[in-house]
């Protein structure tokens, strides 16, 4: 008579089923194999030019950040963030004041430099730009329009504040969009008319970049026609983010 196989033996074999029954170890590994695939046949696709929005950020593995872009990835030293919308899957971006070009952003008498005060502990040593006081006010940023997904209208915002004592402002500001091929959005806002002490989305415009296109948007922000000095502006940014 054989021996018994050993308890080891018999797990090796075989494997309890959900309602009891035993199933052969070789059907179980299958089965947890085929789950596994259709578990990664179902993750979303990666995001629309991944590899070459983070390239540069010294990112050893591009595809461990695919878990990373719903709660953001910053870039160039915190001067930009990059996103992913979560229910759309549509890029998205912020570009911090440190990224901008601001006329005369590093005299202190013309605008001061402070701390991201509602930032998230991730958003530490982000800066906000606070205008003391200006006769010509510019300020510019840019993005490469190859990194939106293609075929999404977005909506071009910057994300300012006005803080009293604000004054200068009864002349309308100008915002625009510029695009590589010389195409202008521009039109004017009255700031004097906003609410203070609470972050505004001014709108510059609207982009919908096509499949292969290349270049980078000018986003501004300017008025130095009026001559009136101005103060009470704080800006965090430029937002890139799809219209709803």
């Amino acid at each position: 008579m054989g021996a018994a196989p050993s308890r080891q033996e018999a797990s090796t074999a075989s494997s309890p089923t959900g309602d009891g029954r035993v199933m052969p170890a070789a059907l179980s590994a299958s089965t947890t194999s085929d789950t596994a695939n259709q578990a990664q046949s179902k993750r979303a696709p990666a995001p629309h030019m991944l590899r070459e929005i983070v390239a540069g950020e010294n990112v050893a593995d591009v595809a461990a950040l695919e878990d990373q872009v719903s709660t953001g990835i910053f870039l160039a030293g915190k001067t930009k963030k990059y996103w992913v919308d979560e229910r759309t899957r549509h890029n998205c971006f912020m570009l911090f004041p440190r990224g901008l070009h601001i006329t005369w952003s590093e005299d202190p008498k013309y605008w001061t430099w402070h701390p991201l005060k509602e930032g998230s502990e991730a958003e530490a040593g982000i800066e906000t730009v606070a205008l003391q006081n200006v006769c010509w006010l510019e300020v510019q940023g840019k993005l490469e329009l190859s990194l939106l997904t293609p075929g999404v209208t977005y909506e071009v915002f910057f994300e300012v504040k006005l803080n009293d004592p604000a004054y200068g402002w009864s002349t309308p500001v100008n915002l625009r969009l510029k695009f590589p091929d010389g195409t202008i959005q521009q039109h004017k806002e009255n700031l004097e008319e906003k609410p203070r002490g609470k972050w505004l989305q001014v709108k510059v415009g609207e982009v919908k970049p096509h499949k292969g296109q290349n270049g980078e948007a000018e986003i501004s922000m300017f008025e130095y026609d009026g001559g009136q000095w101005k103060r009470g502006l704080l800006i965090k940014g430029i937002k890139i983010i799809p219209k709803e």
